[in-house]
């Protein structure tokens, strides 16, 4: 582990709720994917210190993209629309260090 990372991939999901109409993480499957991908992460044994982590976010001001994640230290931004783009995100990027290209934005 780096000194200067906690964790080694640090992944923030869109959680946003908009109640005036305008597009929104919330409801486009925002929760059960960030539960979804926690779950699997766990069932992968790369939760933890030194690992990744796994986290909701409040507006990260992209939900007309989305619904959307973001993968740092890389700062890599992606949309899904099922948990099988979800698990392609954490085979590619999250445990392969690639780029999963047609789900970025």
């Amino acid at each position: 582990m780096s000194d200067n990372l906690y964790y080694q991939k640090h992944v923030f999901f869109c959680m946003n709720e908009r109640d005036d109409g305008r597009p929104c993480c919330a409801e486009r499957g925002a929760q059960a994917a960030q539960e979804h991908a926690k779950r699997r992460i766990k069932q992968l044994d790369l939760n933890g210190a030194g690992k990744i982590r796994i986290n909701k976010a409040g507006c990260l001001d992209r939900c007309e993209q989305g619904p959307v994640l973001v993968v740092y230290p890389q700062g890599t931004w992606y949309t899904y629309v099922d948990q099988t783009d979800i698990d392609e995100i954490i085979e590619v990027d999250l445990v392969g260090g690639g780029v999963v290209e047609r789900l970025k934005v």
